[in-house]
């Protein structure tokens, strides 16, 4: 498992992260742990977690991932870890946590991080990122941006401004975003360098065969900015092991909680599903393979973000690690692409 450096950190992270918004919701505490002693074993080092999680979000289950979490960190060599964890932010109106005060501001954000450090049982934060900005975006499925939707939010300065304070009281060491776009990415740059305050070191965003928005604007500002990309869903929420083709009502969290996971809704999901699905069979390769094969063999990946609910899935994620796609696999790949596009953005 090789390790590389989050931007301009110290953080060595493995080039797999575990993450744990199923825990709590989809696995128990004794299966999260399983996984997590798995990962351990297999030489993760780290660990993704946010305040809002187990997912779909619930005022009766906010906290307890990271409390699930927090559990296993005690038996462990916490400085052998990477533990990474996210600031709910408001534009999602998830007013059971916090008490509603959602805002990027210090003492917003300090609330949020003696109330993550409590549950995980932790004296810092690695790697500590905004779950979503603050301002008018679109994100989860929204693929234009409309001005009309503009509302108040915490200005980004003073966001870094905060983050540094918590910097220095030594609760958090780093700062990543999430679910951001250039413009966002390029603020948080701009900002910290002119005035002499800590630079974000990692983006956390989707990206997977249906969505490769990145590359468009975000892949050369990181590149350039010495951003680190943490690719989540690279199985698109299983949509690309193919099953719902087969099976509309297969089990998975799409159906399990409808409503969750609307981009993978959209109307040219599934002819690009079975694109790839049948690229993969003439390969002879399981969709699986291919698609996390293709994230984990990108140049700008830093960690992918794997996600599963049963250590059997986590293996497989974890064989495709030593999976090497070929020149002309990754072309059909490409051909594929620009056929069907991002379907899921």
């Amino acid at each position: 498992m090789q390790r590389r450096f989050l931007g301009n950190s110290d953080l060595q992270v493995s080039e797999l992260c575990l993450g744990t918004m199923t825990f709590g919701q989809q696995n128990s505490e004794a299966e999260a742990h399983a996984q997590l002693d798995r990962a351990l074993a297999a030489g993760i080092n780290f660990i993704d977690t946010a305040e809002m999680y187990p997912v779909p979000p619930r005022a009766a289950t906010c906290g307890r991932t990271e409390e699930i979490v927090g559990r296993w960190l005690r038996g462990q060599a916490r400085d052998r870890l990477i533990v990474a964890s996210k600031a709910a932010g408001p534009s999602r109106g998830l007013n059971w946590i916090r008490g509603g005060q959602l805002g990027f501001d210090y003492g917003s954000l300090r609330r949020a991080v003696e109330g993550s450090l409590l549950r995980l049982q932790s004296d810092c934060i690695d790697l500590y990122q905004l779950h979503w900005p603050g301002r008018n975006q679109p994100m989860f499925g929204q693929w234009q941006f409309d001005p009309a939707r503009e509302h108040a939010a915490t200005p980004i300065l003073e966001t870094i401004e905060a983050l540094a304070r918590l910097i220095q009281e030594g609760k958090i060491r780093h700062y990543g975003l999430s679910n951001e776009h250039p413009w966002g990415v390029m603020e948080f740059v701009r900002l910290a360098r002119e005035n002499g305050l800590p630079r974000p070191v990692s983006l956390q965003n989707a990206y997977n065969l249906l969505n490769r928005v990145y590359e468009s604007g975000l892949a050369e500002v990181c590149h350039r900015e010495g951003v680190s990309l943490l690719p989540y869903s690279p199985l698109a929420f299983g949509t690309l092991t193919g099953k719902y083709l087969l099976d509309p009502q297969a089990a998975g969290r799409i159906n399990q909680f409808p409503g969750f996971g609307q981009r993978y809704g959209k109307a040219g999901v599934a002819p690009a599903v079975t694109a790839y699905v049948e690229l993969a069979a003439r390969h002879g390769l399981a969709p699986t393979q291919l698609a996390m094969a293709f994230v984990c063999s990108r140049w700008f990946v830093a960690s992918t973000i794997i996600g599963a609910t049963s250590v059997t899935q986590f293996d497989e994620n974890l064989a495709a690690l030593a999976l090497q796609l070929s020149p002309a696999i990754l072309a059909e790949i490409d051909e594929i692409h620009l056929r069907c596009g991002n379907p899921a953005p």
